[in-house]
């Protein structure tokens, strides 16, 4: 009888645990699934134009926008061989972090703080700025009340991206956020009569990028909280919000994914820097590189080149 009682004993064990073991190869299927879910990256549109004013300026291509800070203050064009276009008036709005151009040429700009922190800074960093196509003049071109970077967090507007389908922006910011909490804002945009679409709460973007694929549009998004790439669907005008798609994590998490794009299919250049809301580690020495990102959608796996 013990004999038949340790028989049934095992047989237990062995159901339990074979049932444990397919049920988690069922969840990582799912998860799997989840991954996928975006479908094949097609390439990126290109829709943005060159300014109207480049030929009045004699702005000749190649171009280069350079946010640097290395010589000039604000923002600076190379073009040409060795040509600099640096209008002084380009530098009173202080420092720009990232830029998007749209489909006429305007250039808009995002703030930042930058190595000191002076008392009219803070109001800087709620605006939004536009480089006009047709005139070069530099000015603020949105301002945001309910912006309010502060000593604790210095940073307001983050990141932007354009969207060539209907020619709205995509703008971040985490001046609410710390190192627990992600209060960060994602506003859409109508640039043509600045009105805000809409307004999503709960997430700290450190980049955007409209992104197509086989299975829709999604605003991928660079985390200012970890080293991920997260991917949100668009659905008329919408995001949904309660299904972020993490697609891969870097390998060292003190890295944050500052830009993205799209290079080719299912092809991705992104680049990172440190990042951890304070002032300290943003105005000092950037340690920035620079991956190529691969999705084998056969596969399902995301291979991750830094450039040397």
């Amino acid at each position: 009888m013990h004999k038949y009682i340790s028989i049934i004993i095992s047989i237990f064990i062995i159901s339990v645990a074979g049932y444990m073991v397919m049920h988690k190869k069922q969840q990582k299927r799912k998860e799997r699934i989840k991954i996928d879910s975006i479908g094949m990256i097609h390439k990126s549109d290109q829709c943005g134009q060159e300014g109207e004013f480049f030929i009045e300026k004699g702005i000749m291509h190649p171009v280069t926008i350079d946010l640097s800070q290395k010589r000039y203050k604000g923002i600076v064009l190379y073009h040409g061989l060795d040509q600099i276009y640096h209008p002084k008036s380009w530098e009173r709005f202080e420092y720009f972090s990232t830029y998007t151009v749209d489909n006429k040429g305007n250039l808009y700009l995002i703030p930042m703080p930058f190595i000191s922190i002076r008392p009219v800074t803070f109001d800087l960093l709620k605006n939004l700025y536009r480089i006009d196509t047709n005139t070069g003049k530099l000015s603020i071109f949105m301002h945001f009340d309910d912006i309010k970077p502060s000593s604790t967090n210095p940073f307001g507007l983050n990141a932007i991206a354009y969207d060539c389908d209907n020619g709205t922006l995509w703008i971040s910011a985490i001046d609410e956020s710390d190192y627990q909490t992600q209060k960060g804002v994602i506003y859409h945009i109508d640039p043509k009569n600045k009105k805000i679409l809409a307004r999503f709460e709960g997430w700290d973007a450190f980049s955007l990028a409209v992104v197509k694929t086989n299975k829709g549009k999604f605003l991928f998004l660079g985390s200012a909280k970890d080293s991920g790439l997260y991917a949100m669907k668009i659905t008329k005008n919408n995001l949904i919000m309660s299904k972020p798609v993490k697609l891969f994590d870097l390998s060292n998490p003190e890295e944050h994914i500052r830009k993205i794009k799209v290079k080719e299919k299912n092809r991705l250049e992104i680049q990172t820097i440190p990042f951890t809301y304070t002032l300290i580690t943003e105005s000092g020495k950037k340690e920035r590189n620079y991956y190529d990102v691969y999705y084998d959608e056969i596969d399902d796996t995301w291979d991750i080149l830094k450039k040397i």
